[in-house]
C-alpha cells in the first residue's frame, strides 16, 4: 500500500510515517521505477505498535528499543517489564512535579488578590534574581519549584 492508505489504516498523519522512516524506526521498501513507498502488512502493525507505544509516553529511543523486542521472537518478558518499570518511574517524576507546579500556580493565585490594583505579587514572584537553579526531570519544560529525584529499584536491568 502506498503512504496514504498505510497512514489511514494505523490512523496517523503522512507526516509522522515520513518522519518514523526518516529517523529509522518503520522504513518501507521503494518502487523501483519512482521511488515511491509501499508499506507491508508488517509496516502497518510496526505502526499501529508505534501508536500505542507513543500514546502511553514511551519517547522515540524507547520504541526502537521496544520495535527491536517486538521484532524479535527470543524477547525476554523481563526485558520488556524493564521498560515499563523505568518508564512508570519517569511518569511518577513528572507527576511529582507536575503537582509541585500546580501548588506553585495555586500559591501565586492566592497571594494576588485579583483586583485592579497594581499590586503585582505574581509578577515579582516570577521576576525574582535570585533564585537558585532548579532540578527539574528532563521531560518537563520547566519547573519553578525543586523536585527530588526519585530512583525506585526495579529487577533486572
Amino acid at each position: 500500500m502506498n503512504i496514504s492508505q498505510a497512514a489511514q489504516a494505523c490512523g496517523l498523519p503522512n507526516k509522522t510515517l515520513r518522519y518514523y522512516e526518516e529517523v529509522g524506526l518503520v522504513v518501507p521498501m521503494r518502487q523501483e521505477s519512482n521511488d515511491y513507498r509501499i508499506y507491508s502488512l508488517a509496516d502497518v502493525a510496526q505502526l499501529r505498535f508505534l501508536q500505542r507505544a507513543r500514546a502511553v509516553g514511551f519517547s522515540l529511543d524507547e520504541c526502537r528499543e521496544l520495535l527491536t523486542l517486538y521484532a524479535n521472537p527470543q524477547r525476554r518478558c523481563g526485558q520488556v517489564k524493564a521498560l515499563v518499570s523505568e518508564k512508570i518511574i519517569q511518569v511518577d517524576q513528572q507527576l511529582i512535579a507536575l503537582h509541585a507546579m500546580r501548588d506553585t500556580l495555586v500559591d501565586m493565585a492566592n497571594e494576588c488578590a485579583g483586583d485592579d490594583t497594581n499590586d503585582g505579587v505574581i509578577i515579582d514572584r516570577l521576576a525574582v534574581a535570585e533564585s537558585p537553579p532548579l532540578n527539574r526531570p528532563s521531560s518537563m519544560a520547566f519547573t519553578l519549584v525543586e523536585v527530588p529525584d526519585i530512583r525506585v529499584p526495579h529487577g533486572g536491568s
